[in-house]
């Protein structure tokens, strides 16, 4: 952070609320460790990669409302310090329920990396309509990277053969990216694809906007149920992928070792 500092604050705020929490470092060493196992087939593999593909997701979710909480510290919302937002720590969060749980069922029932509403942002404190876009848009943002990071090694062509059962579960950790990514980014109301364009609307449209944003989660819920436009979801996202050379059968593996009960 770029504000003065005194003695153990940061304009007046105490330093720990810029520090890593306890939680979020425990959850990456999970994912580092899980992943050396899961290299090295260590023990049960499917409970390895069950570790691994979870605790990056909650990784991922963690460095999602980091990035909407640090760009909206940097706007003008000092609140989310207070918060505890800029911990990356996910109890924190405003609604664990949605934000935590229910991304991680939805991940191991339907392979689906469903966004979560979770940190409050004060959108009287920050200033102009670009700074509302970008906070907005930070999230969907660190999705699309880590989408990208993860499907490097297959776009360059690696062995998948060898150490199957690990390049099977960053296939699957990548599509949930993908996922990630292009729900984060629908036109939907309360979902941060529809507060990137919230600024730019005319005052009738705010208005129809914000009574339909409470139920934008579950709208999203209602279109994914419909087998046609699920269709064409994971149609496209799978194009995306494919086109980045993500093998699909891959990715389909490490949903299967995921389900390590079964």
């Amino acid at each position: 952070m770029s504000e003065r500092r005194r003695g153990d604050t940061v304009a007046g705020i105490p330093r720990e609320a810029f520090r890593p929490s306890a939680v979020f470092l425990c959850l990456v060493a999970l994912f580092l460790t899980s992943g050396w196992m899961t290299w090295v087939e260590f023990g049960n593999v499917r409970l390895d990669v069950f570790l691994f593909v979870v605790s990056g997701w909650l990784v991922s979710l963690c460095l999602h409302e980091y990035a909407h909480a640090v760009v909206a510290y940097k706007a003008g919302d000092r609140n989310v310090a207070h918060r505890g937002y800029l911990t990356l720590n996910p109890l924190k969060y405003s609604h664990p329920l949605l934000s935590i749980v229910l991304p991680v069922v939805v991940v191991l029932l339907g392979g689906i990396g469903l966004p979560g509403g979770a940190v409050w942002i004060d959108r009287h404190e920050i200033p102009g309509r670009l700074r509302h876009t970008l906070v907005s848009l930070a999230g969907p943002a660190t999705n699309v990277i880590f989408a990208l990071l993860l499907v490097i090694p297959f776009a360059i062509g690696v062995d998948a053969v060898t150490h199957h059962d690990f390049w099977a579960a960053v296939a699957l950790l990548c599509f949930l990216q993908l996922t990630a990514s292009v729900l984060n980014l629908l036109p939907v109301p309360g979902l941060d694809g529809g507060n990137i364009i919230q600024p730019w609307l005319s005052p009738r449209w705010k208005r129809g906007y914000d009574i339909l944003a409470p139920y934008g989660f579950i709208l999203l819920f209602a279109l994914l149920w419909n087998p046609r436009i699920a269709g064409w979801f994971f149609g496209g996202v799978n194009a995306v992928g494919g086109a980045f050379g993500l093998p699909e059968w891959l990715r389909d593996d490490g949903f299967d070792l995921i389900r390590f009960w079964s």
